[in-house]
């Protein structure tokens, strides 16, 4: 499933999945274009490349990806410089808003919505373009996450954006068809990363052996099995796959419905508190206990 001479963007590429990630295009050829909105951590990633002898092949632009200037910006950088597009990975995140419906402010649902589901949107409509007008297809990935499946599979609000990432996908998918433009979804299962702690140096260690004691895989999930379902997706080997909702979960959906009562009871619900968590992205959690 080598991607030589491929030309991919990755939002959300400076840490977890996207990391992962982009390392993986790159060790299979690709040139990548590192889009985060932690520029510390993007400029990190691509001096771990190129140590690797990948230096050339790697480009960093500070991204928001709820800007539509941004995203402009960013496709324009990968084909300034590498000469076109061909894969999107639609991957930027943040727990965002958590807490009770009834506690939830507004500000907290535009955050989340903007980010995790506008971002998705812009991504793929700018990504579009390009590819359209290359005129050679490509392929777009999308982060969504089994908590977009079912009604109590993580926080409100993040389950709402990521169950219309999943459908956008679908719908995207249909309307590019035509221009043999592939437009998939990746759904993870509880994945060790820095924002499956909250991104704000959370006890991820505890926080994993919780999580996997509560799936049926006895290993818990990586950056890097997201890595390579995205390079899949990515390949020539899934030229016949779009529209699809990819689960990469240990078998977690697999074992039936009531997604929470499987996991630790961790929630923000349970723990009384109410806020927006912001990830990776370098910025504070704003968080408040509901009894204060």
């Amino acid at each position: 499933m080598r991607l030589e001479n491929r030309v991919a963007v990755v939002t959300g590429g400076a840490s977890g999945m996207g990391r992962s990630t982009v390392l993986r295009f790159l060790q299979e050829g690709a040139n990548v274009v590192v889009a985060d909105f932690n520029a510390e951590t993007g400029e990190a990633v691509v001096a771990e490349a190129t140590d690797s002898g990948w230096g050339e092949r790697i480009r960093f632009i500070r991204t928001d990806v709820a800007r539509e200037e941004d995203i402009e910006a960013m496709t324009q950088c990968a084909v300034d410089a590498f000469g076109r597009l061909d894969i999107v990975f639609n991957n930027a995140g943040v727990g965002g808003a958590i807490g009770p419906l009834t506690e939830t402010t507004v500000e907290a649902w535009d955050y989340t919505m903007d980010v995790l589901a506008k971002g998705v949107f812009l991504g793929i409509k700018h990504a579009a373009r390009v590819m359209r007008a290359q005129g050679e297809g490509g392929a777009i990935i999308n982060t969504a996450s089994i908590a977009g499946l079912s009604g109590d599979g993580g926080p409100m609000i993040y389950s709402a954006a990521k169950a219309a990432v999943i459908s956008l996908s679908k719908s995207a998918a249909v309307e590019l068809a035509p221009d043999r433009i592939r437009v998939n979804a990746i759904c993870p299962g509880f994945i060790a990363t820095p924002l499956a702690a909250g991104g704000q140096g959370g006890e991820l260690e505890a926080t994993v052996k919780r999580f996997t004691d509560a799936q049926p895989w006895p290993e818990h999930g990586s950056g890097e099995h997201i890595a390579g379902a995205a390079l899949f997706l990515a390949s020539d080997d899934a030229r016949f796959v779009t529209g699809e909702a990819l689960l990469v979960d240990g078998g977690l959906t697999a074992a039936g419905p009531e997604l929470s009562k499987k996991f630790p009871r961790t929630s923000a619900r349970d723990a009384r508190i109410s806020g927006v968590t912001k990830g990776s992205t370098g910025a504070a959690a704003e968080v408040r206990r509901l009894d204060d």
